[in-house]
């Protein structure tokens, strides 16, 4: 099932920016271990939401070292449960959770320090706090990222990108209207100033005739 387009608006901007930072971070250097995942993801009841969650580190991956888990709060002060975790010989593994079954999946890539999920068939009692731990040695630091989900029931009104059109065809329109009649008007002056040019040529030659016409009558004896 593929996701809706909610959940692609909510958490584009947040996993941009966190994208971004690690790409920056990649260029400058590295320093410590950081998580990056979005702050919030609103999921549409029904659908697949996937929940991201990438970090940096000084080091690569060692399997024999390498920690992370995925647990689950329904408010940030209740007892967390953990529903996946690292198997060095299995890699991501799903644990048996009453809340979730079988719709978790791993849906990330431990080369390039991915460690994404996807929640499939969502469900109102998905609502909550997810939590993102990494501790990769011989980083110090263990990384942790939280992130809130909401689930809904229904796609909100397209309002915002509607009301956008609405304004962008009307100042589009008003400018083509503006720019129209500025061609107009410098048209209409071009032409009137043509007619102005042709009068004054006309009467500039009537005069030459007619003082000419006058110099041959006082020639006649």
């Amino acid at each position: 099932m593929s996701s809706s387009p909610l959940q692609e608006r909510s958490g584009g901007v947040q996993l941009g920016s966190a994208l971004l930072l690690l790409l920056l971070l990649s260029l400058s250097g590295c320093a410590s271990m950081d998580v990056l995942v979005p702050s919030y993801i609103n999921a549409l009841n029904g659908t697949t939401v996937k929940i991201p969650c990438t970090f940096t580190s000084c080091y690569k991956i060692d399997e024999f070292n390498f920690a992370m888990n995925w647990t689950y709060q329904e408010t940030l002060n209740d007892t967390e449960e953990m529903f996946m975790t690292y198997n060095r010989k299995k890699g991501m593994v799903p644990l048996r959770s009453e809340r979730f079954g079988e719709r978790v999946m791993f849906a990330g890539n431990l080369v390039k320090n991915d460690l994404s999920i996807t929640l499939s068939d969502v469900q109102l009692e998905d609502e909550g706090v997810y939590n993102c731990y990494v501790k990769n040695p011989p980083d110090r630091i263990q990384g942790h990222g939280i992130i809130q989900l909401n689930v809904v029931t229904e796609l909100p009104p397209p309002r915002d990108s509607t009301i956008a059109v609405a304004i962008g065809a009307s100042v589009g329109g008003a400018l083509a209207l503006l720019i129209l009649s500025m061609v107009v008007v410098k048209c209409l002056r071009r032409h009137r100033k043509q007619e102005l040019i042709s009068e004054e040529k006309m009467e500039e030659e009537g005069k030459l005739d007619t003082e000419g016409v006058a110099e041959e009558g006082t020639k006649q004896p």
